[in-house]
């Protein structure tokens, strides 16, 4: 059952972001600022106390991450048994995740196939940093990580992805990315130039399938970036021709 994606429009108030919702789970458009997790640090929106301030009889709690500066996509149970069959979902492969992004030309030219897999392993980054590392060979402590792309338009200065995350590690479509010189628009952290006007990055998460705790069926939630402009309009417009 196919859910969420709303016409586009700025408003971040927490109603008009709820993609989904029965009484196990619900899907939220992340806006970029906020934390996915309670407690974030100075600075950050906390998403699961807005949730419950908007619903007082809900407990909000997360399944899985969205770094900060991203948006797009995020799943929350409401109650312990949905936290632990969803959790296992993700363990176990049972998702989905497709993000949008948008980067520029690699500086060194470099260039890349239409479509094709990135391969790497990722290793944790020093502490304090929040920055992981990229390996393209095996080594210890280094994990996998693989993810499919296509680059179905660009512009004059910058590239539009379709990522399918194959793997879940820590900022990993950001590292990847940042590895074979295309950094994500406004990811200061991975090399990009110049920060984002909204203080986030330009990685949306697209589409998010996951099994339905309450039945025997799956759910996918699909939305727009939430605060869209002429850039973002450019890659929709891009991925219809």
């Amino acid at each position: 059952m196919k859910h969420g994606e709303p016409a586009p429009a700025q408003d971040l108030s927490i109603e008009k972001r709820i993609l989904f919702s029965n009484s196990s789970c619900m899907v939220i458009n992340k806006a970029p600022g906020e934390s996915t997790e309670p407690l974030s640090k100075p600075g950050m929106i906390d998403l699961p106390r807005l949730l419950a301030e908007h619903r007082t009889d809900l407990r909000p709690l997360p399944v899985h991450r969205l770094d900060v500066p991203a948006t797009g996509c995020v799943l929350f149970a409401l109650n312990g048994e949905a936290l632990r069959f969803l959790g296992n979902a993700f363990r176990e492969g049972k998702t989905q995740k497709n993000y949008w992004a948008i980067t520029g030309f690699s500086p060194s030219g470099k260039t890349l196939p239409a479509e094709g897999m990135l391969k790497h392993w990722i290793g944790a980054g020093r502490a304090g940093e929040n920055k992981v590392t990229v390996s393209d060979t095996e080594g210890p402590a280094l994990r996998e990580s693989r993810l499919r792309y296509r680059i179905f338009g660009r512009g004059e200065h910058y590239l539009f992805w379709e990522i399918e995350l194959l793997s879940g590690r820590h900022h990993q479509i950001r590292a990847q990315l940042a590895h074979e010189g295309f950094p994500i628009k406004g990811d200061l952290k991975y090399g990009a130039r110049r920060s984002e006007k909204t203080g986030g990055i330009r990685l949306h998460a697209r589409t998010l399938s996951f099994p339905d705790p309450e039945s025997s069926g799956a759910i996918t939630v699909s939305c727009f970036p939430p605060l869209e402009d002429n850039l973002w309009l450019a890659f929709r417009e891009a991925i219809l021709i």
